[in-house]
């Protein structure tokens, strides 16, 4: 355990009331903290998630930041699960899961259906989310936008040490059409990551029954996530991180060497072209 007892979800929170407090006030944290009697490094800490506030302290805080009684009590409901090493969130809350990332030294992922977020072009979410049908039509430009603007900490000089483990599956799943598949093909391509490639040989070995993704960070607590479309979930309990860390150490022993994942992306980016010779290629 590492002496910061904060989790993905109470940064996020803290860093809510740190908007709230920007957006609706003139205040500093240290005039505020001077209003309500607080130390100083008592906002600082509550606004970076990093101690439990009271729910006294909340209201005063938001109270002095104008908000309503209404959002007072929709924001301590909220708070009340912000520190629990189990939470789940509705799966288009994105932002609790985008400032974990942001933040995380180490990525480590495992995607059976679908090439990685971090990692998929721009046109390959688009196909993505169009033939899923998870989205109303209207929501799709936004969230495409959203997964690109997640992409930022992939070209950061001090980026986080991320591995892809994609099984073959999702490589060969006709996203879109040949050049879209062909494109996203040569991103995967990028120096920007590791990719481990799970082959299909490996058998019911490599099929795991969800997508897993292992955020480590030097100075806080580790944190396994997993989604699907009815929600997402935040594990920061040390039994279920190294239960996850296991998931990895056996995909690990199963996956192609990076140079081997590598060859195989780079043949897949080429097969599409056969179509210019009349022969269909089927991925799915």
């Amino acid at each position: 355990m590492n002496g910061d007892p904060s989790t993905p979800y109470s940064r996020d929170l803290g860093d809510e009331l740190r908007q709230v407090r920007e957006r609706f006030t003139t205040f500093r944290g240290r005039k505020i903290a001077r209003m309500l009697g607080w130390d100083p490094g008592k906002v600082s800490n509550i606004e970076n998630g990093k101690v439990r506030a009271t729910e006294i302290d909340l209201v005063q805080y938001l109270g002095r930041c104008g908000r309503s009684q209404a959002f007072i009590e929709d924001f301590l409901d909220r708070y009340r699960s912000a520190f629990d090493h189990y939470f789940v969130q509705v799966p288009d809350n994105l932002r609790t899961m985008a400032m974990a990332e942001s933040v995380a030294d180490t990525i480590t992922s495992y995607n059976l259906t679908y090439i990685p977020g971090l990692v998929q072009t721009e046109d390959y979410a688009r196909a993505l989310y169009e033939a899923r049908a998870v989205l109303a039509p209207e929501l799709i430009d936004a969230a495409v936008r959203f997964r690109m603007e997640r992409q930022a900490i992939m070209r950061r000089h001090d980026r986080p040490d991320c591995t892809f483990f994609v099984h073959e599956n999702a490589l060969r799943l006709q996203v879109g059409g040949a050049e879209v598949m062909e494109a996203q093909f040569k991103r995967l391509l990028f120096r920007t990551h590791s990719l481990r490639v799970v082959p299909a040989a490996s058998g019911p070995a490599g099929v795991l029954l969800a997508n897993y993704v292992l955020w480590e960070f030097e100075k806080r607590d580790n944190v396994a996530y997993t989604h699907s479309d009815l929600a997402k979930v935040f594990v920061q309990d040390q039994v279920g991180v190294q239960r996850c860390k296991s998931i990895f150490t056996r995909l690990d022993a199963l996956a192609l060497s990076e140079e081997q994942s590598r060859h195989t992306v780079a043949d897949l980016a080429k097969r599409p072209r056969e179509d210019l010779n009349g022969r269909r290629l089927h991925l799915a």
